[in-house]
């Protein structure tokens, strides 16, 4: 396979998953950190210590000039990108009325504005290509709402009509643009969960159990595969049912 992705957020969680699962699949993975290099750095070790090809980047996506250097910097390493997964973000829950401005900001220049950074920066090389495939992490949240995670629900809802309007755009240049919305996925982000809480959203989950990052990292690499060449503008649910 000589194909190279970037992974945004790919030090920790689902998009560490998809970088191992896409470097033993013969990709080049450019993996990307914002804060966290040293866990970073350890993924790229032992995936290179696999004999897999692998660097690690670091870069505050959420600044146009930050992630510009990023796409930059990757191409640089390992040519042309033929697949960006927009997998960084973060998330906060609770009252509308307790978020201060600088929260709200600061969630969709993470979770959106992060998106046009790196696909401005990725397309022009893509475009000119005529190939390329882009997939965006949103969530169930994004598609149904959640209760004490209004900023959250929003930013994850721009992200989905962020991709269906560039699939539309990008698809006469023969670029797919994809969504993958997971559910309640066992990652660090959802570690300060109560049990209680754990265990309520697992009983709601039609499938009855919580799902992985290696869940994900399945539909992220499916979606960048020749398998979903004819597929763009969709939004692949990986919640075990819990959206329907």
């Amino acid at each position: 396979m000589d194909k190279t992705v970037l992974i945004t957020g790919s030090s920790r969680g689902i998009g560490r998953a998809a970088a191992r699962r896409f470097a033993e699949h013969g990709w080049r993975v450019a993996v990307h950190c914002h804060r966290e290099t040293t866990a970073a750095q350890a993924l790229v070790e032992e995936l290179t210590g696999r004999g897999l090809q692998a660097q690690a980047f670091q870069a505050d996506i959420g600044s146009f000039s930050e992630a510009a250097r990023l796409i930059r910097e990757a191409t640089e390493r390992f040519g042309p990108l033929d697949a960006l997964i927009n997998n960084a973000g973060i998330a906060s829950a609770k009252l509308l009325t307790d978020y201060t401005e600088e929260e709200w900001d600061e969630l969709f220049r993470v979770n959106v504005k992060s998106l046009f950074n790196c696909c401005h920066a990725v397309l022009p090389s893509m475009i000119s290509r005529k190939s390329g495939t882009i997939v965006n992490l949103s969530s169930m949240w994004g598609q149904a709402g959640a209760s004490c995670e209004v900023p959250y629900s929003a930013a994850k809802a721009a992200v989905i009509g962020f991709t269906k309007a560039l699939a539309k755009e990008l698809g006469p240049s023969g670029i797919t643009v994809n969504c993958v919305a997971p559910g309640f996925i066992d990652t660090d982000m959802n570690a300060h969960l109560a049990e209680e809480d754990r265990a309520a959203l697992k009983e709601e989950t039609p499938l009855g159990r919580v799902g992985t990052p290696d869940d994900v990292a399945g539909a992220l690499y499916y979606l960048c595969s020749s398998s979903a060449s004819f597929i763009t503008g969709q939004v692949l649910a990986v919640n075990g049912g819990f959206v329907i």
